[in-house]
């Protein structure tokens, strides 16, 4: 369900932008009325403000790799220049680069893997929150997921955690500056082939087996025993943006048919 005016005059920053989950909070916020910074290190974000902007939405897009701070500090000044100030930030950028037991990572790897799924969120928090405090008011939504408790993973485990970390930390720190900071724990979640993979390497066979043990667990950890929709995590995603969950802060919502994480 939508609610055309939901985010009517509001400016929304949504990470991760250009596929998956970051396109569809995209797009529903258009269609509710956002006016959006799309960011993304893929040139494919374009296509999505397109898109965003076919729905009415005014649209500014940042090119920018957010695993560092000058790229998050490129993208709010890119917001601030195009709106002079941001309402809502979404922080959707990560993922599981790769899929096997820990004794299994390499030093780069586990490094590559926080990199992916725990820094971009705490650049974007940190490079937008002084011209929300300067505001006094403002909504982040982190999203997270219930793979801190699964297999095959634990780095971005532990990564995710660090996102849980961080929200609940921020809103305690921040409630004062008006500021709401929540997390959507994303359960597995079915989505179209990625036009841009996190690891563009064939898996090996030893690989595909592993990676498919982390979907027999996800789907035998959720009382649902199925794999969400996008639409699902979207209107999540929008409900702890909006103003529907004024009284809502420091909280990590699970979003994976019952599984906790």
């Amino acid at each position: 369900m939508r609610h055309p005016d939901r985010f009517k005059d509001q400016v929304m920053v949504v990470t991760g932008a250009a596929q998956g989950i970051g396109r569809g909070v995209a797009l529903a916020a258009a269609g509710e009325g956002a006016q959006l910074v799309l960011a993304d290190r893929s040139p494919l974000v374009n296509e999505v403000a397109q898109e965003a902007s076919a729905l009415g939405a005014r649209v500014v897009v940042a090119e920018v790799d957010l695993e560092t701070y000058a790229g998050a500090s490129a993208m709010v000044a890119q917001a601030l220049d195009g709106y002079g100030r941001i309402d809502v930030l979404v922080n959707n950028v990560g993922g599981t680069i790769w899929a096997k037991p820990y004794q299994e990572y390499e030093e780069d790897q586990i490094e590559a893997e926080i990199r992916r799924s725990l820094f971009p969120t705490l650049w974007s928090c940190r490079a937008v929150l002084p011209s929300m405090i300067a505001r006094r008011a403002g909504a982040i939504v982190n999203v997270s997921s219930i793979a801190t408790r699964g297999i095959y993973r634990i780095p971005y485990s532990a990564a995710k955690g660090g996102v849980n970390a961080l929200t609940a930390s921020l809103a305690f720190e921040h409630a004062e500056d008006g500021i709401r900071v929540n997390a959507v724990a994303t359960g597995g979640t079915e989505a179209p082939p990625r036009k841009v993979p996190r690891n563009p390497t064939p898996l090996s066979a030893q690989e595909e087996t592993w990676y498919a043990g982390i979907v027999e667990q996800t789907r035998s950890s959720s009382l649902m025993k199925r794999y969400g929709t996008i639409d699902e995590q979207v209107g999540a995603i929008l409900f702890l943006a909006s103003n529907e969950a004024s009284y809502i802060t420091g909280t990590v919502l699970p979003v994976g048919g019952g599984d906790q994480g």
